[in-house]
């Protein structure tokens, strides 16, 4: 463990609340204590032994590369994007476990959309028993969908982002968008409108269409909801449950997590989870091991070849999010890819979480965060240079 390494929490801000803290400067407090401000349900860890994380520590901070029109070094770059923790696994041990502003090793943090990755994950336990088929229709599993915008929507559309789903989120800062209002429905923060639906699956039921399904890509988180719902319903269990019975129980995690539930306690599969670092990090190596958590196949590694192979369609969908850089860059079961055939892909989640699944180097990375702001597009960027730059020193 590094030097740097605090063990002191950040003091709780007098005026935190249910209400506000989601928002600066709340947040930074705030995301470390999600189950003392909003209703959670418990993801437990089960009674096995936890993982051991072998440490051989090596000095990351000084890794230097250019973005914008300076140079930075990584331990600039983590600073200026308001990091909580840095975890870095590379090549059979954790070179790198580095924590900021108080935050401790036993802290859980909000994942915020890291969450949809995981979750996606626990799909690929039920379609490797085949209890999920990714070719099958959506209301074939939710019978509760059926006459809604979900008909003639496959799972594998669902898994790729690629529904006809009319949910604006584009813009974060818009107190209207649907982006922002689900923090009402799903139950981070108290209601404060009765013209929106009482409850996440009301409000799945209710969206509309605006194109068919089977389109472009186009990022909308109420789709992990409507996944969370097929998982709940083939699976008969609550989320949290499932979630706990056959992943983190199953990974060496050594605290239980959290999930954030609405008043109907429905899961935020979309962005609800909150875990340790050194946890995250657990499941960021059983990802690398295709599955496997020492001489156990967790997950079928069939499903993260899916990952791996290369799909035409899925690349074109991904059309305006694509990157002149990483030109096979698409979205495919809930994972950013940079390159599915290299094996490098990310869980990523507003405020600047992030967890990095990079095959040539053997490499882990996990990173969580609080931003300023909800999107901050300069902070993003610099993360991708700075990975970018990590990958290169570590390769």
């Amino acid at each position: 463990m590094n030097d740097d390494v605090q063990m002191s929490d950040i003091a709780r801000p007098a005026d935190v609340g249910e209400v506000n803290w989601i928002d600066p400067p709340y947040n930074r407090w705030a995301f470390r204590h999600v189950r003392e401000l909003t209703r959670t349900a418990r993801i437990s860890r089960g009674s096995g032994p936890v993982r051991p994380l072998p440490a051989a520590p090596r000095d990351l901070t000084g890794v230097t590369f250019v973005h914008g029109d300076r140079p930075w070094t990584l331990g600039e770059a983590l600073a200026a994007t308001h990091t909580d923790a840095f975890l870095v696994w590379h090549d059979g041990a954790l070179i790198t476990e580095s924590y900021f502003d108080g935050m401790r090793p036993d802290d859980t943090h909000l994942l915020m959309s890291v969450s949809k990755s995981l979750t996606s994950v626990l799909a690929g336990i039920f379609v490797g028993r085949g209890a999920i088929d990714p070719d099958a229709l959506v209301t074939e599993l939710v019978p509760a969908l059926r006459g809604t915008s979900w008909d003639g929507c496959t799972i594998e559309q669902l898994l790729a982002m690629r529904t006809g789903t009319d949910f604006d989120e584009d813009d974060y800062d818009d107190p209207e968008s649907l982006g922002r209002l689900i923090e009402e429905i799903s139950g981070y923060v108290p209601r404060t409108r009765n013209d929106i639906a009482p409850d996440t699956p009301t409000l799945i039921r209710s969206l509309g269409n605006d194109r068919p399904h089977g389109g472009r890509f186009q990022y909308r988180s109420i789709i992990t909801d409507v996944l969370a719902w097929v998982i709940e319903s083939v699976g008969q269990g609550r989320l949290h449950e499932l979630f706990g019975d056959e992943l983190w129980s199953r990974i060496g995690a050594e605290h239980d997590a959290d999930i954030i539930v609405d008043r109907a306690g429905f899961p935020c599969a979309e962005g609800g989870i909150c875990t340790t670092a050194r946890d995250l990090l657990r499941f960021g190596l059983m990802v690398l091991d295709d599955g496997r958590v020492e001489h156990e196949q967790v997950v079928p590694a069939s499903w993260f070849a899916r990952i791996r192979e290369r799909r035409q369609d899925i690349i074109d969908a991904y059309g305006k999010y694509g990157d002149p850089a990483h030109p096979d860059a698409c979205y495919r079961d809930m994972w950013w890819v940079d390159d599915p055939v290299a094996g490098i892909f990310s869980a990523n989640g507003i405020n600047g979480q992030r967890l990095m699944i990079h095959h040539p180097t053997d490499t882990v990375v996990a990173k969580v965060s609080v931003w300023d702001e909800r999107w901050d597009q300069h902070a993003y960027e610099l993360t991708n240079a700075a990975f970018d730059a990590l990958a290169a020193e570590l390769s």
